[in-house]
């Protein structure tokens, strides 16, 4: 039987990427990269990509670790690129982004959560948070490309994700399809509603689990001194697991929340202070308490994400500026145009596509305009 598995959401911090109904936005007016953003997608292709997609770490592993690392391939990296390339309108980028993923994690059941190419090993559960980011580039591409075939594929994987990954009012986070049975709780930043709410449209069950859902994440708030979230909910207990905050999941599980309009004003009003005053760590106690003052790319790159979702442009300029801090500029270095550490020569998947990803807000968040702090 599995151990409980924590999500690869790169880090290396966290072994990891809604009944409030909204609109998915309207295709986006695309425009070609900035200096900033080029250098890092030159990169991301040149130092830390493979035939079978983005590497977890530019140094190799012996690819045998509990977490994923070295050259091994995660589907959440998959789904973070496929997006990318979408919210950049480049179709074939996509296409090819798309046939890798699928000839790389692809099973009858599931999206594989991680493959190891070094021992040839496609792991055999998947993470609810990496399927919904693949179903939802789908449904981006099928939007921006006006593909119907992007559509049905959407609608297809969606269909099978919800036959594994839930039941009922429940969502869970891994299925495994060798003991064909589920864990019993909920990672809160697993639950990615925007995608939901586009499967409600082609199957009656997403809507009793996206309600649900949501009230299980609101309340799973902390506090307004604390103004973000636990990190699972155990079904059989009724009850929230919450010891260390890992801050990359509690700003995802915002992120989820402002996108369909139900995130708190407080939580935005919090991180727009950390960002400002560049506090924002990767580990909290539950009262609030930094367990450690490591900054990282990612943190600053969801931040900037969120500012986007709210119109604040204020907290999108500086969360970019911040994650820009973290940017590898000497031109000498392999990690030129990248995110990583050069005393190491390591350098993380999440890190280096969230920070692409909120690059491509930029346009965005200036024209919707929005409120300073």
């Amino acid at each position: 039987m599995m151990v409980r598995m924590t999500v690869a959401i790169g880090l290396a911090i966290i072994i990891a990427s809604v009944s409030c109904v909204s609109q998915p936005h309207a295709v986006r007016q695309q425009s070609e990269p900035g200096q900033a953003e080029q250098l890092a997608l030159d990169y991301l292709r040149r130092e830390q990509t493979g035939e079978y997609g983005v590497h977890t770490n530019r140094l190799e592993t012996d690819q045998t670790g509990e977490a994923a690392s070295g050259h091994e391939v995660l589907s959440e990296s998959a789904g973070l690129l496929m997006r990318y390339y979408v919210a950049r309108g480049k179709r074939e980028e996509f296409a090819e982004a798309w046939l890798t993923a699928k000839r790389t994690f692809d099973q009858p059941e599931i999206f594989g959560y991680r493959y190891s190419p070094k021992v040839d090993k496609l792991y055999e559960i998947n993470a609810a948070v990496d399927d919904l980011r693949i179903i939802r580039a789908l449904f981006e591409a099928a939007d921006i490309f006006q593909s119907k075939d992007y559509r049905k594929e959407a609608e297809r994987y969606g269909a099978r994700f919800l036959k594994r990954n839930a039941s009922g009012s429940r969502l869970y986070d891994f299925y495994d399809t060798r003991y064909h049975q589920t864990n019993g709780f909920l990672t809160l930043c697993y639950a990615d509603f925007r995608t939901l709410e586009r499967l409600e449209k082609s199957s009656p069950t997403a809507g009793a689990l996206s309600e649900r859902l949501l009230d299980i994440v609101e309340e799973g708030y902390l506090s307004d001194e604390f103004p973000f979230y636990a990190t699972r909910y155990v079904y059989e207990s009724k009850s929230y697991d919450t010891d260390t905050i890992q801050m990359a999941e509690s700003l995802l599980t915002v992120l989820h929340l402002a996108e369909i309009g139900a995130a708190k004003e407080r939580s935005f009003d919090v991180i727009r202070d950390y960002v400002r005053s560049g506090t924002l760590y990767g580990q909290y106690a539950r009262d609030g308490e930094p367990r450690n003052d490591v900054r990282s790319t990612a943190l600053y790159a969801i931040a900037a994400q969120i500012g986007y979702e709210i119109g604040d442009r204020v907290l999108y300029a500086d969360a970019m500026h911040r994650m820009s801090e973290f940017q590898i500029l000497e031109k000498a270095s392999p990690l030129y145009g990248g995110f990583g550490d050069t005393s190491t020569g390591q350098s993380y998947s999440f890190d280096n596509l969230m920070a692409l990803l909120a690059h491509t807000m930029n346009q965005e968040a200036d024209e919707e305009g929005g409120h300073s702090p």
